[in-house]
């Protein structure tokens, strides 16, 4: 038997990328989060606006990039919340952003009434001005979130196709063709990454390759039901029923990992060992944003309708 340590560090690694969410707006991978979820958290910022969208923000350890109504684009200052740029990307955001330590990706949609199509746009923005550095169009939006490899951004869409480009370039790497759309998040381990599909099927792909390494079927979408897997041979390893529907992934760290239920006014964590509840944090208002929740640092950011909460462990007085 695996030590409880092992054990702990191969549930975290793994937590759902592995919830294989229904929704259009799952959607980047903050990266293993620093703070622990089941102490006290208490909001340190907020940032507020009447425009936000259903997409998750991206982050990195001093930026929170925010998609907003109408194809706009944002970066706050992680500490405080503060404003450094804005940047008009046109038509509407389709998929969640996600960022590197170079650039920030968003993808778009737009519509083409002379053909009643609908196409799409995937660009890489100057973390530090919002300039777009490249930009190319596709045949249709890409869904979900985009996610960022050491060489490759990852996206499927609503069509079945899922994708990898080249960071750099915006060159399309290989396709794969489905029966199912996918517009959840895509999420990276090792070599792998992983992708679910709207009907509740879970592919690992081979990042160079798109080669299929396994695939775990749920038999139906998952909207409400917890599913942690095993990374590396998909097996159950255990479920949990919410409160409210599950729009998008959770964010974990060692002791737990943290969901956000719609038409609820909490985030809920669970304990990573046994599934079962180790806090709750008070949103103030009934969720009704399918964005997922994202770590920054030592922050646990969550988009509302009404803008972004920051939460952080109460600061501690000289002793």
């Amino acid at each position: 038997m695996k030590p409880r340590k092992d054990i702990s560090q191969t549930i975290c690694s793994c937590l759902l990328a592995l919830l294989v969410c229904s929704s259009p707006s799952a959607v980047s991978y903050p990266g293993q989060n620093q703070i622990a979820l089941s102490q006290p958290l208490v909001v340190k910022w907020r940032y507020q606006s009447d425009q936000t969208s259903n997409l998750t923000p991206a982050a990195d350890k001093t930026t929170v990039f925010l998609p907003l109504a109408a194809g706009t684009l944002i970066a706050l200052n992680s500490s405080d919340g503060k404003l450094i740029w804005r940047a008009e990307t046109g038509g509407e955001f389709s998929a969640a952003p996600t960022t590197d330590d170079r650039s920030v990706y968003a993808a778009t949609r737009y519509p083409a009434p002379e053909q009643r199509l609908v196409h799409g746009t995937l660009r890489a923005l100057s973390k530090t001005t919002g300039v777009t550095l490249w930009m190319r169009t596709l045949s249709g939006p890409l869904g979900g979130s985009l996610a960022a490899g050491d060489n490759a951004l990852f996206a499927g869409s609503a069509d079945g196709r899922v994708y990898a480009f080249d960071k750099h370039t915006g060159l399309t790497l290989w396709i794969n063709q489905y029966s199912e759309g996918f517009s959840s998040e895509p999420l990276l381990s090792g070599k792998v990454v992983y992708f679910g599909s709207d009907s509740g099927n879970l592919v690992a792909l081979d990042q160079s390759t798109g080669r299929l390494v396994w695939q775990y079927r749920t038999h139906g979408a998952i909207q409400g039901p917890i599913y942690l897997l095993s990374l590396h041979k998909g097996a159950l390893i255990w479920r949990r029923q919410l409160p409210g529907r599950i729009p998008a992934r959770p964010i974990t760290a060692p002791d737990g990992a943290l969901f956000t239920p719609l038409s609820t006014d909490s985030a809920i964590v669970l304990s990573l060992h046994d599934g079962k509840p180790a806090n709750t944090l008070s949103l103030g208002e009934e969720n009704s944003s399918s964005a997922a929740p994202i770590a920054v640092d030592n922050l646990i950011v969550i988009a509302t309708s009404h803008g972004l909460l920051a939460f952080a462990a109460p600061q501690q007085g000289p002793e």
